[in-house]
């Protein structure tokens, strides 16, 4: 039942503001609530007060004793929502495959795919030395098995 009540609390703040989702959502056994969410233009803290104000001024403590916790995806955090890949474009992105490691910048973001875009230098085809050449790589989201933001200072 609390679960329930925390969960409907919880999809009408999103739903009130829909630049923001849902990347994580706990609830322990002693009722310690957990809210991960990601923006479309990031999270401030006004985001995470909003969305914890929605849930705990809804909730009774006289009913239920509750330690509720709300913060936004940290950036490192793996990427789970294909919101997260539109939100990312254009920067450098680590994907794993089951085969595979790639590195490169995220160029598009579909409903079923995304390509990454990188250069690597390759001998030349004839001659002496080598050559820049652009590679790119379409990935569908099924077979991510993880993919981060690479943060370059």
């Amino acid at each position: 039942m609390f679960k329930n009540r925390v969960t409907e609390l919880l999809d009408t703040a999103l739903a009130e503001r829909s630049d923001l989702f849902l990347i994580e959502f706990s609830i322990q056994g002693d009722n310690q609530i957990k809210v991960i969410i990601d923006g479309d233009n990031g999270v401030l803290v006004e985001d995470c007060m909003f969305i914890s104000r929605a849930i705990e001024h809804n909730l009774d403590r006289e009913e239920e004793d509750f330690s509720l916790e709300v913060m936004s995806a940290g950036a490192t955090a793996p990427l789970v929502n294909k919101r997260q890949y539109n939100k990312n474009l254009k920067r450098t992105l680590k994907v794993k495959t089951a085969s595979e490691s790639i590195e490169g910048t995220l160029a598009i973001a579909t409903d079923d795919t995304i390509t990454l875009e990188w250069k690597v230098r390759e001998p030349k085809p004839v001659g002496k030395g080598k050559i820049t050449v652009k590679k790119e790589a379409n990935i569908p989201y099924e077979n991510i098995v993880e993919a981060k933001v690479m943060i370059k200072f």
